[in-house]
């Protein structure tokens, strides 16, 4: 009877653990299929005129990307960073924190399009300002904000509790403590919460269209600041990889409009998985060192 109730949770534990398996090797595949079709489609319609830095080409909406996504990590880091810290070391149970986690829930649950409104009445209209990538990159960081927070909460309270324990014998205060000890502890998973935001920048498009704009004009030997074709000037019109894959898709200005969006899309995920593999190599050697290898 014995031995048959054991095959019986032995038959089980090899059903569940092919069950996980599967599940584990399905996301995988559908990530590499899709990256697959993706860069196939994409890569069959680059050209060196779709590469370059002018009107014709996507070197200008590429670079746009990432000072948006730069200036985006920059504001989301500021705020998120700190409001995890305080969660996980500083603050004690009480209505105070109940609203906080409140509001940090509330904000990764609200829809791009209803923050891409509000960037737009915050930073656009009560400002008196145009379009521009300052306002773009802030709305977007409204949306990272959540994500740090909690990954930043995460982190630390994983962390095991001789860390605290060892830093404060030594005579640290708890803020040397934080900053010394545990976030550098923290940091990959840290890293982790930034690369996941940083997708989330990479592919937003609803914020967008209400503050960063649909257009862009950047002169390269322009380096003047206050300039508005500047490239380094945030408050200039900037139209990212996404906003004009869906300029492509919808109002297919261009001829080839649907070979353009292929190939942006191309660019697109190539930016994405390069700097999610530079960000993790980053980490692993930060954390090697950290470790004393």
């Amino acid at each position: 009877m014995n031995d048959s109730h054991f095959a019986a949770k032995k038959r089980a534990d090899n059903i569940m653990t092919v069950f996980f398996r599967f599940g584990a090797w399905s996301a995988v595949i559908l990530l590499i299929a899709f990256v697959g079709y993706v860069m196939g489609e994409g890569c069959r319609y680059l050209t060196a005129d779709m590469l370059s830095f002018t009107e014709k080409g996507l070197g200008n909406q590429f670079f746009n990307t990432l000072y948006l996504v730069f200036l985006s990590l920059v504001f989301s880091a500021i705020g998120g960073i700190p409001a995890g810290v305080y969660l996980a070391e500083y603050a004690r149970k009480g209505h105070l924190v109940k609203w906080v986690r409140m509001a940090v829930e509330t904000l990764s649950s609200l829809p791009s399009i209803v923050v891409g409104l509000f960037g737009y009445l915050v930073f656009i209209v009560m400002t008196h300002s145009e379009w521009n990538m300052l306002a773009g990159a802030l709305t977007v960081s409204i949306l990272m904000l959540p994500l740090l927070t909690s990954v930043t909460e995460d982190a630390l309270r994983t962390l095991p509790e001789s860390y605290r324990l060892s830093s404060y014998g030594l005579g640290a205060s708890q803020w040397q403590t934080v900053l010394h000890v545990l976030l550098p502890a923290a940091f990959p998973r840290i890293m982790t919460g930034l690369i996941m935001a940083a997708g989330r920048g990479f592919g937003e498009a609803a914020a967008l269209m209400f503050t960063a704009g649909m257009s862009t004009d950047i002169r390269w030997d322009d380096w003047n600041l206050g300039s508005p074709s500047c490239p380094l000037n945030p408050l200039r019109p900037s139209e990212t990889l996404t906003l004009h894959i869906w300029a492509l898709r919808t109002e297919a200005l261009e001829v080839n409009a649907n070979e353009q969006a292929a190939a942006c899309s191309a660019i697109l995920m190539i930016l994405v998985v390069s700097f999610s593999l530079i960000a993790r190599y980053m980490s692993y050697r930060i954390d090697k060192k950290m470790g004393g290898n």
